[in-house]
């Protein structure tokens, strides 16, 4: 969510979604509302065009970290025995779990 200090707008968009949904308002109450209409017709028009109303996700990505953490984490992954792959998804499946 963001505000234009200007207008004295707050807008934001839905994300997690395959489209450009965007709301706004001048008070909390008009975003609130605006926000769960927008969510109301985004859903009406998935259901009408019979596609996903959230986004879909393969299940692979691309990462740039710092090389040297690439080293540090394909050198854990191998004295461990699993591959790159399966340590960075425990790392974040940590995260999920535990927040730290």
């Amino acid at each position: 969510m963001h505000s234009n200090a200007e207008d004295r707008i707050f807008f934001g968009r839905i994300e997690g979604i395959d489209d450009l949904v965007t709301f706004e308002g001048t008070t909390v109450d008009e975003l609130e509302g605006a926000f769960k209409f927008m969510v109301e017709e985004h859903i009406a028009d998935c259901e009408r065009e019979g596609k996903p109303t959230e986004k879909s996700y393969k299940g692979s990505f691309n990462v740039r970290i710092n090389p040297d953490l690439h080293r540090q984490a394909a050198q854990i992954a191998s004295v461990e025995g699993i591959t790159l792959n399966q340590l960075v998804q425990r790392a974040i499946q940590h995260e999920l779990e535990t927040g730290d």
